[in-house]
Parts: C-alpha cells; sequence; structure tokens
C-alpha cells in the first residue's frame, strides 16, 4: 500500500502499521482457505484398517483415511502415523514422549502393496458422506498436511493414527454425526494393550506393563478406547448420520481387501516360562544354602542389583517423560532402586548395622507389591517369589555375619 505525499505526517506511523497488519492478515487468509481439488460427485472416503504386525510400534494396527475420486485423480490415503528415523535426538525424544509424528498421505496402492507384504490384515469401509462432507474432510485433511500443520504432539492413548482420524470426521461432518465411540466392553488401556500384545509379543507385553504407571489402569471411556485401530473400525461401523432421507448408517459398506494369516508367537521362553523356570531354579538353591548352613550372597548381589537397576530406569522414565504415561508406578515397590548400590554394602564377613532394617523395610515393599500382581498377567507371581525368598535367605543369614566395624 503507497502512502500519499501530501498525507498528514502525523498519520503516517499509523497507516505504516495497519498495511504491515493488513499484509500479515491477508497471508494467513491466504493459508487458511487454501484451494484445494474440487471433489467430483464420484468421490469416496473410506476409513482404512490395517491389522497388527510383528513389530512394537505396528503391534496395535493402524488407521488411515482414504479420499478418492477416478474423475479428479485424487487418491489420497492419510495417515497420522508417521514419524522419522533420523530425526535428531531421536531415542531421547522416543523415551521423553517429545518425538513429533506427522500426517502424510500417498496413493492406496503402495499401502496395500506394503501391508500386504507385512502380513497385516486391510480392511475398508465407505463412509456414507454428503458431497459437502467429503469435500470438507478433504479440505480437513490437505490442511492438516501443509507443512506448517503437519506436525503434532503424539500420545498413545489419546491422540495418536486412530484418535486423529476422528477429529477429521468430526470436521467434515458436524452435528449430522451421531458418533459414540466403542461401547461393546469397557477395558483399562492396560487391558487393552495385553489384548493385543499378550499373545503376540508377550516380552514387548511385559516391557510396556513394566515401564507405565497407573494412569494406564484407568478404564477408557467409548471414546478413548478407540485409540486402538479395530475399535475405532467398529466405532465407525456403529455409527450413524443424518441425511436428507433421515438418519443411516455411517458406513455404507465394508470390504476386506486383504485377509492375513494369524500372528502367533513361536518362542519358548515367555516371561511366564522364563520366570517361574529361574523361581525354580532359586527356590532350589535357596533351600540347599539353607539346609547346609552356607552363606554365599552372589545370587543376592546379582538378583538385586538387577531389581534396583529395574528401578532406576522406572524412576528416569518417570522423570523424563513429557506426559504422565509412565508415573506413579508401583513397579518400584519391588524394583527399589537403592538396591543398586546397597546390596554391595554387606557381604558373608560383615554387614552394617542398617542393614537389618533394610530388610525389614523392603520386605513391607515386597508385601505391598504382591497386590499388583495382575498387572503383568501374573508375571509378577514368581518374580516376587524370588525376591522374597532371597530376603528370607539373607534374614537367615545374618546371625552369622559379624557387624561391620565403624
Amino acid at each position: 500500500m503507497k502512502i500519499p505525499n501530501n498525507m498528514n505526517p502525523a498519520y503516517q506511523p499509523f497507516l505504516k502499521r495497519f498495511s504491515i497488519a493488513f499484509f500479515l492478515f491477508f497471508l494467513v487468509v491466504q493459508s487458511t482457505f487454501a484451494q484445494f481439488t474440487t471433489l467430483s460427485p464420484q468421490a469416496k472416503a473410506s476409513l482404512i484398517t490395517f491389522g497388527p504386525g510383528t513389530d512394537l510400534y505396528s503391534g496395535f494396527g493402524h488407521s488411515a483415511l482414504w479420499v478418492y475420486d477416478p474423475v479428479t485423480g485424487v487418491d489420497g490415503a492419510y495417515s497420522y502415523g508417521t514419524f522419522k528415523f533420523d530425526e535428531g535426538n531421536f531415542y531421547l525424544k522416543f523415551l521423553r514422549g517429545s518425538l513429533p509424528y506427522t500426517i502424510s498421505v500417498a496413493p492406496m496402492a503402495p499401502h496395500i502393496a506394503f501391508y500386504r507384504a507385512e502380513n497385516r490384515s486391510i480392511s475398508e469401509q465407505v463412509l456414507n458422506l454428503s458431497q459437502a462432507q467429503k469435500q470438507k474432510l478433504y479440505n480437513y485433511l490437505e490442511t492438516n498436511y501443509l507443512p506448517q500443520n503437519r506436525a503434532y504432539q503424539y500420545l498413545f492413548f489419546y491422540d495418536n493414527c486412530a484418535t486423529r482420524l476422528v477429529d477429521a470426521l468430526k470436521a467434515a461432518a458436524g452435528d449430522s454425526l451421531i458418533y459414540n465411540g466403542y461401547t461393546k466392553e469397557k477395558r483399562s488401556f492396560r487391558q487393552w494393550i495385553d489384548k493385543y500384545a499378550y499373545k503376540q509379543n508377550p516380552w514387548a507385553d511385559f516391557g510396556m506393563d513394566l515401564a507405565i504407571g497407573t494412569q494406564a489402569d484407568e478404564i477408557a471411556t467409548a471414546e478413548q478406547a478407540t485409540f486402538l485401530p479395530d475399535n475405532l473400525a467398529d466405532a465407525f461401523a456403529a455409527a450413524k448420520i443424518k441425511t436428507a432421507a433421515g438418519v443411516a448408517p455411517l458406513v455404507i459398506s465394508k470390504s476386506d481387501i486383504f485377509t492375513a494369516e494369524p500372528i502367533q508367537y513361536k518362542g519358548i521362553f515367555t516371561p511366564m516360562v522364563t520366570f517361574w523356570t529361574l523361581a525354580v531354579l532359586v527356590l532350589a538353591l535357596s533351600y540347599w544354602q539353607i539346609s547346609k548352613g552356607i552363606v554365599d550372597f552372589t545370587l543376592d548381589k546379582i538378583l538385586f542389583s538387577i531389581a534396583g537397576l529395574a528401578g532406576w530406569i522406572l524412576v528416569l522414565l518417570w522423570a523424563i517423560r513429557t506426559d504422565e504415561t509412565t508415573r506413579w508406578n508401583y513397579d518400584l515397590l519391588w524394583a527399589f532402586p537403592l538396591w543398586m548400590p546397597l546390596i554391595f554394602f554387606f557381604s558373608k564377613n560383615k554387614k552394617p548395622a542398617w542393614f537389618q532394617f533394610l530388610l525389614i523395610f523392603y520386605g513391607f515393599l515386597l508385601l505391598c507389591a504382591t497386590g499388583n500382581v495382575a498387572k503383568h498377567n501374573l508375571v509378577l507371581i514368581p518374580i516376587l517369589l524370588m525376591l522374597i525368598v532371597r530376603v528370607y535367605y539373607i534374614n537367615n543369614s545374618l546371625s552369622k555375619i559379624p557387624l561391620k566395624d565403624k
């Protein structure tokens, strides 16, 4: 905007500021109302659900919204589950929960080829949207795909590749949508995880159960339960939409594009088998040591060092996570961090005066920890059994150890 030469000088600073503000407003408006392809009446919008994979990050499935228009050539499967391995400080950001996720878009054919190669099921649910609603959905997704809008803060339970699609649908359908979420059953977030991970990858399930805190034990609401793609697909199937002809199902049709072979864990040494085997060995060794009057704490230094290190890892996750997923973790009752290094403060030749009180305190913690055994699908039972038996052995051997010199 050009400022006239004959304008009163007192107004020139104001006009300059107004010109700058108008220019910035114009840029924002231009970005907000970016021009996207106008879909034809033959366009369709579908929810695509991909089944679980064998890798940890793919073990719960995936969802995408597919907009396809044979007339205009639009063919985009929009996914909110993309992240980059070459992101700076990748592992630190991953542990902290601050790794940025982005929306990505690609034609459907490569998606089908990729997921078929990974033996992951693919299903399509065509959505009963009006022409205007399809256009709104497409514009919403394309707006999210703009460079300045792509990245978001991923939250596994509350804001992920599945929940973002509900936001997109609501933006497109507005008050016409009748959506109640997943209402078939109620589970805690941890129980939903177990449903997938316990049979497919029991070690991953054990690791996740170990890391996440009490937040995961909250019962997920019907809408929160759609953080899992399969639940999202069921929620879409049960949803309704108001049309000119009345209330109708949200999903017009469903088709299975590819049906995968069931995933079965092929390993022999699951956490349950492994820890029960170790528990039997520890029980046998402890019985032999007690019956023979043998005082040897080599096993205890190994066992309680591992428990202490596990505890410090849980404390670290509690401290560095940006969300509350790993906070208030009751596994710290048995994975007592201070065992590392306190377990090395005594031996069969000497003991500190305070060690007896440490054993009493830790025994109380183990007693409290027994109330949490269901958290790990009962895998915690052999772990607690080993720790309790060795605490008993140490306490039984204390009278044979001379008090440490002051």
